[in-house]
């Protein structure tokens, strides 16, 4: 019995190209479907919340909550809680991955020296924008981030993802929040 490559070789072939298809299927589909932040599920509302992100990708959201001591001022270890609340399939609430933490969604945060209860930091896997989680004067959690060029109240984050690559990009980002002096509502979208 003559074994010979040349069946192997075609099988892999076809299924190559069947694969490939796919995600140029996939690819088109991305393409044509447009997708608005204001069809996603919004979080239930929380004292402690800072802001959320949610992607185009898919409607789970990655919250971001204030850790308070139970003297109510902020973790100096921790001051940010992240996790999933997982829309896309039942809703509960889960825990980021070490993976995540570290490369995607994490926060980097240091104190600000001489601002007692403040802490200033970026996003491991966006670090051109600095933000900084305090208090306000009444002791409701705020993360400043800057918007228009100036510091403002993250509220909420979307990001426009095209998955069609080996590896998804980020076409834009959309930043809902509120002005801290006036408390109107203020809106970016950049490309980063």
């Amino acid at each position: 019995m003559q074994f010979t490559t040349k069946p192997l070789v075609i099988t892999l072939l076809i299924l190559m190209l069947g694969t490939v298809s796919s995600i140029a299927q996939k690819s088109k589909k991305n393409m044509t479907t447009s997708t608005s932040a204001e069809s996603f599920p919004t979080p239930p509302d929380s004292d402690i919340r800072l802001f959320y992100i949610q992607r185009s990708s898919n409607s789970n959201a990655i919250l971001y909550d204030a850790n308070l001591l139970p003297n109510k001022k902020l973790n100096p270890k921790n001051p940010v809680h992240t996790y999933w609340i997982k829309y896309h399939e039942k809703g509960q609430k889960e825990e980021l991955t070490g993976i995540q933490r570290s490369l995607a969604y994490g926060l980097h945060t240091n104190d600000i020296p001489n601002e007692p209860n403040a802490y200033e930091g970026h996003f491991l896997a966006y670090r051109k924008r600095r933000f900084v989680v305090k208090q306000d004067a009444k002791g409701a959690p705020i993360a400043l981030f800057p918007i228009n060029g100036k510091m403002q109240i993250l509220k909420r984050v979307f990001v426009n993802v095209d998955e069609s690559g080996m590896m998804p990009s980020v076409i834009y980002i959309d930043l809902w929040g509120k002005d801290p002096v006036t408390g109107k509502d203020v809106y970016e979208r950049f490309k980063p």
